[in-house]
């Protein structure tokens, strides 16, 4: 794929986007690309479409309208599994299951018949400082820890993209800021393209370089991070 104007190759592209509910418009024709190694945030008001958009980019949500391509090729074309790993989701809520630690995050490699080895799995661990936590039992988490292994199991995958959306909301204050860290010393330690759904400026500008601002379902600016920001607070 061709560069989008950054030193990166474009790794999806969206062209068109729309979704709408027993004929409620939730989205309509959002369009924008994104490459490799990027941190972007949809960001918006609440009702803005901005979690409709991220479900709609792993097919969480079926689209109503537009293409999404992932490296060029319909991402319709690739399975729902298969693109779930490659758009790897971390919600709200970690939704972990029950038993150890170790099992959650070995379980995505498992399902695809992979084995998640243990230096694999210290790596990951310490990768979201977590290091001695693979036999904890995750009914005996904090909320902090929880979203943390909540990361780590979505990283096993070896996303090419993260998609968080609101990863912190549901967290105090002090957690929140363990998860945001966490969160920025992995994209820091690797190519990751990150996608970060937030209606919290603040924590946009310490997380992304790049904002999509949603408005009634509509993206209304595409810019620099600062730039888009400072704008709308001028409105």
């Amino acid at each position: 794929m061709e560069s989008n104007g950054n030193k990166h190759p474009v790794l999806l592209s969206v062209e068109g986007l729309g979704y709408q509910v027993d004929g409620q418009v939730l989205l309509s024709d959002i369009n924008f690309e994104i490459s490799a190694g990027e941190r972007i945030a949809i960001f918006g008001p609440s009702g803005a479409g901005k979690s409709t958009l991220i479900r709609l980019m792993n097919r969480l949500d079926e689209p109503s309208f537009g293409m999404v391509y992932l490296e060029g090729q319909d991402y319709r074309q690739i399975s729902p599994r298969k693109l779930r790993r490659r758009l790897g989701m971390v919600m709200q809520q970690p939704n972990l299951f029950p038993g150890s630690v170790a099992e959650n995050i070995r379980f995505g490699p498992t399902a695809q018949g992979e084995h998640l080895d243990d230096e694999r799995l210290s790596e990951l661990l310490l990768g979201v400082d977590l290091e001695g936590f693979a036999e904890r039992d995750v009914a005996k988490l904090s909320g902090g820890e929880a979203q943390r292994v909540n990361l780590a199991r979505t990283l096993a995958n070896k996303p090419e993209v993260l998609l968080l959306d609101e990863p912190t909301s549901s967290l105090d204050q002090a957690a929140r800021q363990e998860v945001e860290e966490t969160i920025l010393s992995v994209l820091e330690s690797g190519e990751v393209t990150c996608i970060l759904v937030s209606h919290d400026r603040t924590q946009v500008m310490r997380m992304t370089d790049r904002v999509l601002s949603l408005k009634d379902g509509r993206l209304i600016a595409d810019g620099p991070a600062e730039e888009v920001l400072n704008a709308q607070s001028m409105d």
